[in-house]
């Protein structure tokens, strides 16, 4: 009898299983969370900082609102969107990874930060919040890594509230020739070297830049979000494309 057809989805350029997917991912974050900080300033020359401030300026957080940060690691926006929302509100930084949770956790804390924010373990494809209950959702730089893009982003239309909002911050496709060759070189010549000289780990910073490379472009994850629900869904390139925000609404 022959074994039974299994999915199969991709984890950078490899095709794995798809059931074996999520197991890889973590233990590529188990591996990197405790230079997470230090090599997003090193990779991205600092720039990450920029397009996480565009993010909070275009979320419309305001004081008493519930948001949940996912794949939040190591909580640089929750940090921002903690002091926004106030005593009355709550933010819930949530994490497939235990490892990098951890971190974010320790972090927030030494900062003074806690009082508003809550720490769940959770898997973006089945959240374990009820309908109806977020203001705003971001997810910065994780949908890449989940394996079921569309269910992930119908498991968030399902806990925004009605007049929510969800903003995806990710790496995406660059508009111009010159930059796009730029950044090739970059991630697959620079990058891995730098992994491993910082983390001691250079497969994993291989990884990410494959994963960056089989993500959906613009227009794509566009049509995904429309797709799971999302209203008056539009993009703004940063840094010529190399990153793109998302945002959508519920109604």
């Amino acid at each position: 009898m022959s074994e039974q057809h299994k999915s199969t989805t991709h984890f950078g350029y490899q095709t794995v299983n798809a059931d074996e997917k999520e197991q890889m991912v973590a233990s590529v974050f188990h591996s990197v969370a405790a230079k997470y900080d230090v090599m997003n300033d090193l990779m991205s020359f600092g720039i990450h900082r920029l397009w996480k401030r565009f993010t909070i300026d275009c979320s419309g957080v305001r004081p008493g609102h519930k948001v949940l940060d996912l794949a939040g690691g190591t909580g640089d926006l929750t940090a921002k969107f903690s002091r926004m929302v106030g005593d009355q509100g709550q933010v819930v930084l949530a994490d497939i990874n235990d490892s990098m949770l951890k971190v974010g956790r320790d972090k927030l804390r030494n900062k003074g930060l806690g009082s508003n924010i809550a720490y769940v373990q959770a898997n973006a494809e089945a959240l374990p919040f009820p309908d109806n209950h977020f203001d705003l959702i971001t997810i910065a730089f994780g949908l890449r890594n989940v394996t079921n893009k569309d269910k992930a982003l119908a498991s968030m239309q399902r806990v925004l509230k009605p007049g929510g909002r969800l903003l995806v911050l990710e790496f995406s496709k660059p508009q111009h020739e010159i930059m796009s060759k730029l950044y090739d070189f970059y991630s697959f010549n620079v990058l891995p070297k730098m992994g491993a000289l910082v983390a001691q780990d250079s497969e994993s910073y291989q990884y990410l830049a494959e994963s960056i490379r089989m993500h959906p472009d613009q227009e794509t994850l566009k049509h995904m979000m429309e797709e799971a629900g999302l209203e008056q869904v539009e993009y703004f390139n940063l840094t010529d494309g190399v990153v793109a925000l998302h945002r959508g609404f519920k109604f």
